[in-house]
């Protein structure tokens, strides 16, 4: 029987509510985590990492991702600072690989990081889970944030259903629909001003979905050389939702841009964290089908599961509920460990963790980041564990 894989939890640092000792109680044994307080581009200290790796390793755990190392703007719209921010990228790669950490998840996303309307969305159950409601996006994007040219990218039903939603709340709910939209990185509490979010629009006037990708692609094969000699594994993360948002363009929601993402920078260092909540909120993704035919290049794994309903909207249901068969998924998994085996890889025991936890139980009584409870998380992790032992001795 191939490895198990690895059981991690992500963390957000010593001012998570959720701590090392409670993490480690749930079984997990690696932390996915990052250095939250370096601001986007700029570099990681080497002491810095060292000092979160002591901290992690004195809790008897093991930092195996770090998540994310973000991509400053300038990047993505090809601005006149962007092969200086490449190069504090590539500094910050040399000093986490000179402490041997060396998979790191990143992502594309223009601006936003991922996008909910709802943070407290209420299941018949009581427990509360993450929403994405397309007609409260809509009302946001013509009402609210009265973005430009906006009109003619909806039908007239959808700007009478959006209406009706933004007529539906009170001052307080507009304006925690705000805060949900606009909400800033994880790790921090930052929440972007209207104001401040049309200048982020201005600067990608002139980038659409192609010119993105092309920024990709100049971000990719600037550091791969970098990232193969120090051995470390890129592994971008799926757009969430995978679809166009407020006008931004997406270029990480497909089989077809993650072949192109693959292809742009051919390497073993340059792969894919394999989301299957992100790409899961796309009837057309075929989850399955894409673990068999580039799980090759999966080096990080989200699992997790969304509940997607006619009009695009969608919310967090149990990792093993939901609109993606998780069982064909986990099976493919392990298919894909097999084949790694079989090839004398040594990266078998792919890191897992469990996505986006409902607030459950005790996690009421904790400000945790939103999707980022630790009874919740437990449980996605106990469910995903069982099936993984389940599928593995059945063969």
């Amino acid at each position: 029987m191939v490895a198990n894989l690895e059981q991690t939890f992500r963390w957000f640092g010593l001012t998570d509510p959720v701590t090392l000792a409670a993490i480690r109680q749930t079984g997990a044994t690696g932390i996915v985590t990052a250095l939250h307080q370096i601001k986007a581009g700029e570099a990681w200290g080497r002491e810095e990492i060292r000092q979160r790796k002591e901290t992690i390793e004195a809790a008897g755990l093991r930092w195996s991702v770090v998540e994310s190392v973000n991509v400053h703007e300038s990047i993505k719209t090809a601005s006149a600072e962007r092969d200086a921010y490449i190069e504090k990228y590539i500094v910050s790669l040399k000093n986490l690989a000179a402490e041997n950490i060396k998979t790191i998840c990143y992502n594309f996303m223009p601006v936003l990081d991922w996008t909910r309307t709802n943070l407290d969305f209420r299941l018949p159950n009581n427990a509360s889970a993450l929403r994405y409601d397309v007609s409260a996006v809509t009302a946001f994007d013509l009402y609210i944030l009265e973005r430009e040219g906006a009109f003619r990218e909806f039908t007239p039903g959808q700007q009478q259903e959006a209406k009706a939603y933004l007529d539906s709340l009170d001052a307080e709910a507009k304006n925690q629909l705000v805060k949900n939209v606009l909400a800033g990185l994880p790790g921090t509490k930052e929440v972007y001003t209207i104001p401040q979010f049309k200048e982020h629009l201005k600067k990608y006037a002139e980038t659409d979905a192609h010119k993105l990708k092309e920024n990709l692609a100049y971000f990719l094969k600037a550091i791969m050389p970098d990232a193969e000699a120090l051995g470390i594994k890129m592994c971008i993360h799926p757009d969430d939702p995978p679809f166009p948002i407020l006008g931004l363009p997406r270029v990480v929601s497909t089989e077809q841009d993650l072949n192109d993402l693959v292809n742009a920078a051919p390497s073993p260092s340059n792969g894919i964290t394999f989301c299957t909540g992100s790409l899961g909120a796309r009837a057309d993704n075929d989850l399955p089908g894409m673990v068999e035919r580039l799980g090759q290049h999966f080096h990080f794994l989200h699992l997790r599961n969304v509940k997607r309903e006619a009009d695009g909207s969608f919310y967090e249901d149990d990792h093993l509920a939901g609109s993606t068969d998780m069982y064909a998924v986990m099976k493919n998994i392990i298919l894909e460990q097999q084949k790694r085996q079989g090839q004398g890889r040594t990266d078998i025991a792919i890191p897992m963790r469990p996505d986006h936890g409902h607030k459950i139980l005790d996690d009421v009584n904790y400000d945790t980041y939103p999707g980022y409870s630790i009874t919740g998380r437990m449980k996605g992790l106990a469910e995903l564990r069982g099936l993984e032992l389940g599928i593995k001795r059945s063969f």
